[in-house]
């Protein structure tokens, strides 16, 4: 049995040093294995939930927290993120005469969604510290009841302000009770983990990451067989809102060095499909298709940003 165990930490550490590419075997599952994307779709909600206990168990309560100036400046951004960008945004597109368009809302909720629960996980993969993103993440779900309220005033379209609310603050309990477990499983049993259980669980959740995209993947398919054009015009856009939001944060936050990483990935990296429970405008095919679509920049991360994010660390 010790030996069992000592070649699966070893599986799980290799798992964690190709991570990237685990992701991309989960993407192209998910377009190829239509039958097992539909299965996996009804558990997504448990799946994100299991991802989130492995990343909290993996920073620990200690690292995840950080000092308090941490903090404050998490907090800001996320305000920034969440409440500056969207408003920003639909300001922008009222002016242009866009805001009615399907693209106008699925980038409005893009933006006022909170970070991907995988972030700290993409921030892994792409070299960065995965505490900032982490932060990130509990703070903009936490805020997240308060910050959608007014964009969803200031654009009925979007959906019904209450039921919004409801579905946040039914994912912010989840999301605190799975951390807690996960921070106290972790005090009690890995107060201290090495550099190989610290690899191993990376690779855990690597292997998270491929098996929840194949049920994200779920949608694209039969639009993609239907009309492929369509799929074409809404990942080119899927593609610039998540990669372009990601590099110009980069470029503002350069300064911080890796720490600019995982701001970025946050900013482009948005957990939209928590949407799906509470408003109406999400079920229709257009959005359905750009959230497959969004997917795709998401999970290429770890490659497609790799040499730009590669300039942190030199600078």
């Amino acid at each position: 049995m010790p030996a069992l165990w000592a070649a699966l930490i070893a599986l799980l550490g290799t798992v964690a040093r190709h991570g990237r590419y685990a992701l991309i075997a989960g993407l192209l599952a998910g377009l190829a294995l239509p039958n097992l994307a539909m299965a996996l779709r009804p558990w997504l909600s448990e799946l994100v939930l299991v991802l989130l206990f492995l990343t909290a168990f993996r920073i620990g309560l200690k690292q995840a927290t950080g000092g308090l100036a941490d903090l404050r400046g998490s907090l800001g951004l996320a305000l920034v993120y969440q409440l500056a960008l969207p408003f920003g945004a639909l300001l922008l597109l009222r002016l242009a005469g866009w805001a009615e368009t399907a693209q106008a809302t699925a980038l409005l909720l893009m933006l006022a969604a909170p970070p991907v629960t995988g972030g700290p996980n993409l921030a892994i993969l792409t070299g960065g510290p995965p505490e900032p993103a982490f932060r990130l993440l509990i703070l903009g779900t936490a805020l997240l009841p308060l910050t959608v309220m007014p964009l969803l005033w200031a654009a009925p379209g979007l959906g019904d302000a209450q039921a919004a609310f409801v579905a946040a603050l039914k994912l912010l309990g989840a999301i605190w009770i799975t951390v807690a477990l996960a921070f106290g499983l972790r005090a009690r049993t890995l107060p201290r983990p090495s550099a190989r259980a610290t690899a191993a669980l990376d690779g855990l959740t690597a292997i998270a990451l491929a098996v929840i995209v194949v049920g994200l993947m779920s949608a694209l398919r039969p639009a993609l067989a239907a009309d492929p054009l369509r799929v074409l015009g809404w990942l080119t856009f899927a593609l610039a809102a998540n990669l372009g939001l990601q590099t110009l944060t980069f470029l503002i936050f350069r300064h911080k060095g890796a720490e600019a990483i995982p701001r970025a990935i946050t900013a482009g990296n948005r957990n939209v499909a928590l949407f799906l429970v509470a408003l109406p405008v999400t079920g229709n095919e257009a959005f359905l298709i750009f959230l497959g679509c969004y997917q795709i920049p998401m999970y290429l991360t770890p490659i497609l940003m790799r040499p730009l994010y590669a300039t942190a660390k030199r600078a």
